[in-house]
């Protein structure tokens, strides 16, 4: 199958990487070139126009935001080189607004769009064991299920609405937001009377709260390690955004997400925009009054 992969980023990577390790013909394509050493060096090739990727059978997209996959996929020139009967597979964290966009405007062309955001972080990606959320129409999924069982572990259809998909995932990224703040507040406490933030999460960890999120963030906040992010803060923010957008939308309030909301601001104004999501934690320590290594 003749695959075409936008955006060589953290996840972009090992994900285009595993397809084309899989014996697949893989194009690739950033917007900064010269990132896809890696996946080139498994089979695939490096392609300078974008139009050359989007015309190809299957076209996944691992995009940062709303705007990054509007301006590669659903400009005017995109559109055109794109092939009428192709899939496009967004695994990007995107609004559902933009779903439904790109459903229309790709349908149009007589194009299939399938929302395919994940979970799992860039070392999962690596292993081939990501969630994966799909929804589109049912011959659209089926057409690339084989290639999603090549990055995910499994793959759970969500429904023919592409924007169930990223309602999904992005309530499932509140949800991390969420646990990442208690975890930030618990050692900053266990921190301040004196106490092991380490020796705290090891033993929720093994106790009560066993699992990836608590026991990968609660590492890397209990020895405050956000570099190298395998997830920056901006796009926990704009995770946190697009939660509270669609709450509003249907008249629920989030309460902690404006709280989470301050958070990440008061870690972008101190210069923490290039670290992982869980650096918020510096903002409840610093409100805390603890300030230092």
């Amino acid at each position: 199958m003749d695959i075409g992969f936008l955006g060589m980023g953290t996840m972009g990577r090992p994900m285009a990487r595993n397809l084309a390790r899989a014996g697949y013909d893989v194009t690739v394509w950033n917007r900064t070139p010269g990132k896809a050493a890696s996946v080139v060096d498994y089979g695939a090739s490096e392609a300078s126009d974008l139009s050359d990727v989007l015309h190809r059978a299957v076209v996944f997209s691992a995009l940062a935001d709303d705007r990054a996959f509007a301006d590669s996929v659903l400009t005017p020139p995109s559109l055109q080189a794109a092939k009428p009967g192709s899939v496009q597979v967004n695994l990007g964290t995107v609004s559902p607004a933009m779903s439904t966009e790109a459903e229309a405007k790709l349908g149009e062309r007589g194009i299939f769009y399938v929302a395919a955001p994940v979970f799992g972080r860039a070392e999962v990606a690596e292993a081939g064991e990501l969630t994966v959320l799909a929804a589109g129409t049912e011959g659209a999924i089926d057409q690339v299920a084989p290639l999603l069982d090549v990055i995910g572990r499994r793959t759970w259809r969500v429904g023919e609405d592409p924007r169930q998909a990223n309602v999904v995932k992005i309530l499932g990224n509140y949800l991390i937001a969420n646990a990442i703040q208690a975890i930030a507040e618990a050692t900053t406490v266990a921190e301040k009377v004196g106490g092991s933030p380490e020796l705290l999460m090891e033993i929720m960890n093994d106790s009560l709260f066993p699992g990836g999120v608590y026991a990968g963030y609660g590492k890397m906040i209990a020895r405050r390690r956000y570099e190298p992010a395998g997830f920056r803060l901006p796009l926990g923010l704009k995770d946190v955004r697009l939660a509270l957008s669609q709450a509003h939308d249907v008249d629920i309030g989030l309460p902690f997400g404006s709280v989470l909301e301050d958070l990440f601001l008061d870690a972008l104004a101190h210069g923490q925009a290039d670290q992982d999501w869980s650096a918020i934690t510096e903002a409840t320590r610093r409100r805390a009054g603890l300030v230092g290594e």
